[in-house]
């Protein structure tokens, strides 16, 4: 009896811990909110270090090789070694690898590498620097310029030929065509007595070549009319095909959207509770309906963001989604080219989110975290790549 006592007593204080438990992980994130950031804690040009205090950070051509002990010491700084660069404020333990000029590759050198800046390289003389994207590029032949055309723009390193027609010639299917009539491409050449001589005598075949300008004017915006009618058709049909696809006929809309709001409410459930949760079933995965994706792999995910995101709004678009500025500079350090850099930026962001939502060791996303990064591309002007991933993962 007295055993039956004190469990009745702990089933009564069993409820009211788990509460308080609650009310703890709810009011965590909040206070890490609240907490100031590195930059709110010290002053420009200082970092916060691991132990808590406002070290300098160390100049161009210099890494960082000790952390300063107290408040008010500096930093211990060590030029970087030879064939290596730092170019800004850092607090880098390694410094960055020299680029190399390669002969193979048509380069030669403008400036040798220095502690502070990266060797300098150009395209030798006869080609130009193609760009593939911020730290990529490619030496390519200079165009010459093709029969009845003059250079506008000579070839450099940097820029490749600029041609254009030469005088009472004008550009038609790529190519330049001689000016035998006063059309709208020749009106500047119109003050040659020789053309007005022409058009004048034979007036009949200038009305007819007016006609003709505008019957072909026509048939261009029919067919431009076309064109955007079809397009039209076809997404709206595709759309209606993928929501048939993800939505059954013994599935309604309502459904797929309680799934939906169940998934996320237990994604943010398994964030606040400490106790492991076990895996989904086979046969549970079996009974959700078409329109919820079972599982995003964030590989698959991350490329296709790469495919979908300009290079130069790739860093644009991690820092919305919360990824540190310390962690992007990280991942140009240990990757390199660029696509690589972006991938392990963007693989910060997911499997921290994978982590957080209960992904299952960070390789899958979970559902919330899709929309997410769906409404970041729209902030930034992206929607298009944002439409995309709908079509992609079957999100209407």
């Amino acid at each position: 009896m007295e055993g039956a006592g004190h469990r009745g007593r702990w089933n009564k204080k069993k409820p009211i811990g788990t509460i308080l438990l609650l009310l703890m992980c709810m009011f965590i994130p909040t206070l890490t909110l609240l907490e100031p950031s590195e930059d709110q804690k010290c002053p420009h040009g200082d970092y916060l270090s691991k132990n808590g205090i406002c070290c300098n950070k160390c100049f161009p051509g210099l890494r960082l090789e000790e952390h300063c002990s107290a408040t008010g010491q500096r930093s211990k700084c060590t030029p970087c070694p030879d064939k290596q660069y730092s170019d800004k404020l850092n607090y880098f333990p390694k410094c960055f690898t020299c680029r190399e000029c390669k002969a193979t590759k048509h380069e030669e050198v403008v400036s040798q590498c220095q502690k502070d800046q990266n060797t300098v390289c150009r395209c030798v003389i006869g080609l130009y620097k193609s760009i593939i994207d911020s730290e990529t590029y490619e030496c390519l032949k200079c165009t010459k310029c093709r029969e009845n055309e003059k250079e506008k723009q000579r070839c450099t390193s940097e820029n490749n030929t600029v041609c254009e027609c030469r005088e009472n010639y004008y550009r038609a299917k790529g190519k330049c065509e001689p000016c035998k009539n006063c059309t709208a491409e020749c009106k500047h050449h119109c003050l040659n007595p020789s053309i007005l001589n022409t058009t004048a005598s034979k007036p009949d075949e200038y009305l007819i070549n007016i006609i003709a300008g505008v019957a072909v004017f026509a048939v261009l915006l029919l067919m431009l009319v076309v064109l955007i009618t079809y397009v039209a058709t076809k997404r709206s049909t595709k759309k209606k095909l993928l929501k048939r696809s993800t939505q059954p006929s013994d599935v309604s809309p309502d459904s797929c959207e309680q799934v939906l709001v169940h998934s996320e409410e237990s994604s943010d459930n398994k964030s606040v509770t400490a106790a492991p949760q076990s895996p989904v079933s086979e046969q549970e995965l079996s009974n959700l309906p078409d329109c919820v994706p079972l599982e995003i792999k964030i590989p698959d995910l991350i490329y296709t963001v790469l495919d979908l995101v300009p290079v130069l709004q790739v860093k644009q678009l991690v820092r919305f989604l919360g990824v540190k500025d310390t962690e992007i500079e990280q991942a140009e350090m240990d990757h390199r080219p660029s696509r690589e850099a972006h991938y392990q930026m963007l693989r910060v962001w997911a499997e921290r989110g994978s982590r957080a939502g209960g992904g299952g060791q960070g390789r899958m996303l979970p559902w919330p975290l899709l929309h997410e990064l769906l409404d970041k591309l729209r902030k930034i002007h992206l929607g298009q790549a944002a439409e995309e991933l709908e079509t992609k993962y079957g999100i209407q």
